[in-house]
Order: C-alpha cells, then sequence, then structure tokens
C-alpha cells in the first residue's frame, strides 16, 4: 500500500491513497448479534451511497427522498475521506510517499503526528456517535421501514471506530517504508501558481505519478 504525504499549504501535508479496492469491512465484529448488525447495516449504507452518487437528485421528488440524498451524499464524502484508513488496518507493509524535500527522519516523524491526531480525532466522535446511536437505537431495531437518521449515525459509529483502529494500526503495528519523490516537491511549489496554471500543474503531475483522483484532492484540502 502507497501512502502520498502530500503538500496542502506552506509546511501542511496531508495523508492519501488511491486503491480500486474498496475496504474489506465484514470481518470485523462478531457476523451475529448486535456488532453483526452494526456491520451489516455500515455495508449497506456504503452501497447505497454508491448508487446514489450515480442518480442525480431530482427537485421534483418528495423532502424525504431529498433529505435520504443529502445524508447519502454526506455519507460518500465521509468514505471518500476515511478510505485510507480503513484499509490501513489490513496492512503490515506500507511505503510513505513523500516529497524528496524531506528527509527522511522529518517524514516519518509527520507520518506519526498525523496518525495520532487522526487516532484521537476518530477516537473522539467515535464516543459522541456511538451515544447518538444509543439515542436513536430503538427506532433503527423497533420501527419498521428505513430509519435514514439512526442509519446515518450508525454508518458514522462504524466509520469513526474503524478509522480509530487503522491509525492505531498504522502506529503500531504497520511496517513503513519511506520513498522520496520530486513530484511531490513540484506539487508543492506548484500551490503557489495562479489558478489556472496550478490546475494544469497538479494535473500533469497527478499522471506522472499514475493518481487517477489526486487533482480533485489538491482542490479541496488545499487552500486556492
Amino acid at each position: 500500500m502507497d501512502v502520498f504525504a502530500v503538500p496542502v499549504a506552506a509546511g501542511r501535508y496531508e495523508l492519501y491513497c488511491e486503491s480500486a479496492d474498496e475496504p474489506a469491512v465484514g470481518a470485523d465484529g462478531a457476523r451475529t448479534g448486535l456488532g453483526g448488525r452494526l456491520v451489516r447495516r455500515f455495508r449497506q449504507t456504503m452501497a447505497d451511497a454508491e448508487r446514489a452518487r450515480e442518480r442525480p437528485d431530482d427537485a421534483r421528488t418528495g423532502w424525504t427522498r431529498r433529505f435520504g440524498h443529502w445524508i447519502l451524499g454526506h455519507v460518500a464524502e465521509t468514505i471518500a475521506e476515511q478510505r485510507l484508513l480503513w484499509h490501513l488496518r489490513r496492512q503490515a507493509d506500507a511505503t510513505l510517499v513523500h516529497p524528496d524535500a524531506l528527509t527522511e527522519a522529518a517524514a516519518r516523524d509527520l507520518l506519526r503526528r498525523t496518525l495520532a491526531r487522526d487516532r484521537e480525532r476518530h477516537r473522539f466522535w467515535l464516543i459522541v456517535d456511538a451515544a447518538l446511536v444509543a439515542v436513536t437505537g430503538p427506532l433503527f431495531f423497533f420501527v419498521p421501514g428505513p430509519n435514514l437518521v439512526a442509519y446515518y449515525f450508525v454508518f458514522r459509529a462504524v466509520g469513526h471506530y474503524f478509522a480509530w483502529s487503522g491509525a492505531r494500526h498504522g502506529l503500531g503495528a504497520v511496517r513503513w517504508r519511506t520513498d522520496g519523490r520530486a513530484e511531490l516537491t513540484e506539487l508543492g511549489a506548484a500551490l503557489g501558481l495562479s489558478p489556472a496554471d496550478r490546475a494544469r500543474r497538479v494535473r500533469a503531475l497527478a499522471e506522472r505519478l499514475r493518481l487517477q483522483h489526486l487533482a480533485a484532492f489538491v482542490d479541496k484540502v488545499a487552500p486556492a
């Protein structure tokens, strides 16, 4: 697994990866009982969000359908944001690809600080969303038909658990290699260009790195 330390501002980096395979989440938690039901609901909500991305919302539809699409849109954003940590839970070895302007020691320190920050952040939100699941849980388990609010908080709680687990695993169990790349140093320099020149440069560097969605990621996380 390759994890890229992407420059997004002066002295600021975000971890990024691309994978053709969705995270394998079915093996986590019990197959039966509450844990199994939560994981199955999590996987179903993921599938629903992926299908919703391919169906444009129709303004003529009722508010409940539009509300459902709004929730699934947030689920799709969560999938994109947390995919790296979900994948990391399954890894024994990984490579940190970093700008070659960073020393190996600096790159490893950046990795440790970022994963430690993610571990604490996802642990906090896991506690918050678990409490919200407890509030909405009776509707989830006993009221017939879909309850999108409860499903949403179930998804968030399970997703934060997997992300917390991935960050912890990345800190304590993964064997990391490092690979300094000039393209990432050039990407950092491109952030200071005019918007049009920056977009062209980032797309070209993404092609050299063979990262299909890197340009969209930089647009989202790096200030213009």
